[in-house]
């Protein structure tokens, strides 16, 4: 006669090549058995019971001795956890299943996917022949597996054995039908819920992956993968890697250290975080086991504990995704979130070699700048064609090193691409060839308001949205956005660049300078935060912090040459075009060591449009043949065309602006702030300033633009030319409006050489006027401005002598 009330079955716990029989008292290793005293087998059932989860020391003297026995339990306990680390060889140092917590107690962390004992299997079939045993696989039509839901067997003890796995069925199967419809075959889960869940404003940190495979292709790679996963969610706020890289480096340590135990834990709490995630990837025989633990910061508790299995290494990623979303579940997003959200990691890139090069890319480029990451990028591009993201990625980084040209090639493939992006992703692609390869500000604008709208807690998209805005001069909208992008993620130097120098734009000063001291308070250094401390160290007349500024980029890849084109502003700002050309020249020099020729084309164009500018036209044609044959980019085009129709070179010049009307027809800054006033530039030099002036009505609401972050030489060229075609139609009025908005503007022109010239101007509109007393007073401006000027410089020339006239 059967039992009216079997017992519950005694779990036999399995991790790496381990079987735990509670009931029987029994450790295997590979089937065999292992002899495992009593005390050392107590701790480990403790453990097992509590996967995750920290076990007091306290709770195991409770358990192990009655409060009346007399012992030396810190030495007795302590001998006995030595005895079960040998059992498993572990190591407190090298922990793969035991994790020490110092003066606190341990915590197991190595998956366990619970199955039961044979004969109660057994038994369960013979009652209900169409109950499954819970460790069972749920195939759909494609035999994909499907994930299924498991409780811990101590908590239903007394509970029908039948009514429990029928429920555990249904579950499983209503979570198939609702989330895990993408799975892959042989894929198995587990997991556990003890804590209340999240919120979307609790920060998530990802520790490294536990790699016990001795594969080295999983190091990083899965990390990489779970991140993808995760970061498309708008209800997870995972912590970017600059943001646990920088923290690193503020904690004395490198911004790439392995980010596991005490570490990930200190960085989580600095950084405010509620959670850790931990992953690890196993071997079972000839199949892989990957888990993820969701841990508590501050106590270590588990949040979720899931585990997945694949049959073979090509369905890793896979089981990597469906371990992850159904924690993400548990950690309290939303179904409907998932299903939106739920772009698997392996259509990023199948390839996991590919992964793991992109990833020590992402490395890199936190460690030591874009130069060194993109050999690694470009190495996960040769392993995957279609990697998207490293295209993305890759090309945001030439655009920081202004090689713009290379990035919109880029921008252009991971755009073709866009179906192998997550939603974010795409977004972010979006915006991105927008803005850059197309140039259409508009629909940039679209995108980015679609971005921040979908992914509020995004600094990037905050970040780009505010450069949008800025181009379509929408100066406090792009002031407000880096107020955003900096508090979402102040640990980014780009975020507090573009916050300094729109603050200076604003005439800000104060709070630019209070930025910045934040930012260094904060252990943030690097090529463009000297840069920022440069720019603003100018706009104080600070000339000892300036030079500072270019003594440490000295040597430093990525910073000298943007340190030398800044410095080699100033120095003709000032008039000092000898010393001028000599840094520019060296900037261009540090540039093609790099192989950064549209750096090092810039810099020579640069270079002659001031020579242009100050009367030295003939010196300046062969820079313009020099920049073009080295990098002829768009932006390069751009700038010999201005440089060619400030000589009065027609025909090269409308060459270039015809070639770059039609390959541009959406692009808003080439239609109506460059084409205007290079246009405008070959009308003054013909003598019709009416046809000029008529021009450059259409780029008034993008003249107030900063083009470049590598020379200030062309900022304001359409009110600077507007100017002179008003002084050349004899408007004086008219004239000094126009210069003096330029000089009214000291924080966006800074220190191109227009704002001093500008001053020059105003004085001859003034003596235009009539006013020989605010004359004289503009050409002494101009003359103490350039009082240690080159004295073979035509315009200097020009100035003393009209100031001698009308005194």
């Amino acid at each position: 006669m059967a039992e009216k009330n079997p017992p519950s079955p005694s779990p036999v716990y399995r991790f790496g090549v381990f079987q735990v029989n509670l009931a029987a008292r029994e450790l295997r290793k590979h089937g065999v058995r292992v002899r495992l005293p009593g005390q050392p087998f107590c701790i480990l059932s403790m453990l097992l019971e509590k996967p995750g989860e920290v076990v007091t020391r306290e709770e195991m003297r409770q358990r192990l001795w009655a409060s009346d026995t007399f012992v030396d339990f810190e030495h007795s306990l302590n001998s006995a956890m030595k005895k079960l680390r040998a059992a498993l060889g572990d190591s407190p140092e090298n922990s793969r299943y035991i994790e020490t917590i110092p003066r606190v107690g341990y915590r197991f962390i190595a998956p366990i996917p619970i199955s039961e004992e044979p004969a109660a299997a057994e038994l369960q079939a013979r009652r209900s022949p169409d109950a499954k045993p819970r460790r069972s696989l749920i195939r759909d039509h494609a035999s994909r597996a499907v994930v299924e839901e498991k409780k811990t067997w101590s908590k239903w003890f007394g509970i029908s054995l039948t009514f429990l796995l029928v429920m555990g069925a249904v579950v499983g199967l209503l979570l198939y039908r609702k989330v895990y419809l993408r799975g892959t075959r042989g894929t198995g889960l587990a997991t556990t819920s003890t804590l209340p869940r999240l919120t979307d404003r609790d920060t998530i940190v990802l520790a490294d992956f536990i790699n016990k495979t001795g594969d080295p292709v999983f190091d990083d790679a899965l990390k990489q993968a779970l991140s993808v996963e995760l970061t498309q969610s708008p209800f997870l706020n995972v912590a970017s890697d600059f943001q646990v890289g920088e923290m690193l480096r503020r904690m004395g340590r490198s911004p790439n250290e392995a980010l596991t135990g005490r570490v990930a834990t200190e960085v989580c709490m600095r950084l405010g975080g509620k959670v850790i995630l931990v992953g690890t990837i196993s071997n079972l025989g000839s199949r892989y086991v990957v888990g993820l633990q969701a841990l508590g910061c501050a106590n270590g508790q588990a949040l979720a504990i899931g585990q997945a299995e694949a049959d073979h290494k090509e369905n890793v990623l896979k089981a990597l995704d469906a371990v992850a979303a159904h924690v993400r579940v548990k950690m309290g997003e939303s179904l409907p979130s998932l299903e939106k959200y739920d772009f698997p990691s392996d259509a990023t890139t199948r390839s996991l070699e590919a992964l793991r090069a992109f990833s020590m890319g992402q490395k890199a480029l936190r460690e030591s700048g874009e130069g060194e990451a993109i050999p690694f990028l470009r190495h996960a591009i040769e392993l995957d064609h279609d990697f998207a993201l490293a295209y993305t990625v890759r090309g945001r980084a030439y655009e920081d090193l202004s090689e713009d040209d290379k990035a919109m090639r880029d921008f252009s493939k991971a755009f073709q691409l866009r179906n192998r992006l997550s939603e974010r992703e795409r977004y972010r692609i979006t915006t991105l060839y927008s803005e850059t390869v197309t140039g259409d500000l508009q629909k940039a604008k679209e995108a980015g308001e679609l971005w921040v709208q979908t992914y509020p807690r995004d600094g990037y998209a905050r970040e780009k949205l505010g450069v949008v805005y800025e181009d379509l001069g929408e100066r406090e909208k792009g002031h407000t956005q880096f107020q955003e992008a900096l508090r979402l993620d102040p640990e980014s130097s780009v975020n507090v660049f573009n916050l300094v120098l729109s603050a200076a734009s604003l005439d800000q000063l104060d709070e630019a300078r209070r930025i910045l001291e934040t930012a260094r308070a904060r252990g943030l250094d690097g090529a463009i935060i000297r840069q920022s401390m440069y720019s603003l160290a100018f706009l104080r007349g600070d000339s000892a912090e300036m030079e500072r500024q270019v003594a440490w980029a000295i040597g430093k890849a990525g910073a000298e040459q943007l340190l030398l084109s800044e410095h080699s502003d100033t120095e003709a700002y000032y008039g000092r075009l000898h010393r001028a050309r000599e840094l520019s020249k060296r900037a261009a020099e540090a540039a093609r060591r790099e192989k950064a020729k549209e750096t090092a084309a810039t810099c020579e164009i640069a270079a002659a449009l001031r020579e242009i500018e100050v009367g030295n036209a003939s010196s300046a044609t062969s820079s313009v043949r020099s920049a073009l044959s080295l990098a002829p980019t768009r932006d390069v085009k751009i700038l010999a065309a201005l440089a060619l129709a400030r000589t009065g070179d027609t025909t090269r010049a409308r060459a270039l602006i015809d070639e770059l009307e039609s390959k541009n027809p959406a692009n808003t800054l080439v239609k109506f702030y460059w084409v205007p006033t290079l246009k405008a530039s070959l009308e003054i030099h013909v003598g019709s300033p009416q046809a000029a002036i008529s021009l450059l009505q259409i780029a008034a609401p993008y003249e107030l633009d900063e083009l470049s972050n590598l020379s200030n030489m062309w900022t304001m060229y359409p009110v600077y030319i507007r100017g002179q075609a008003y002084l050349l139609a004899h408007l004086g009025t008219a004239a000094a409006a126009e210069f003096n908005k330029v000089l009214g503007h000291a924080g966006i022109v800074q220190n191109g050489i227009l704002g001093a010239l500008s001053r020059l101007q105003l004085a001859r509109a003034e003596a235009m006027m009539g006013d020989s007393v605010a004359a004289r007073n503009q050409y002494r401006d101009f003359l103490s401005l350039w009082r240690d000027a080159d004295p073979d410089i035509p315009v200097l020339k020009e100035a003393k002598a009209e100031y001698k006239k009308l005194q």
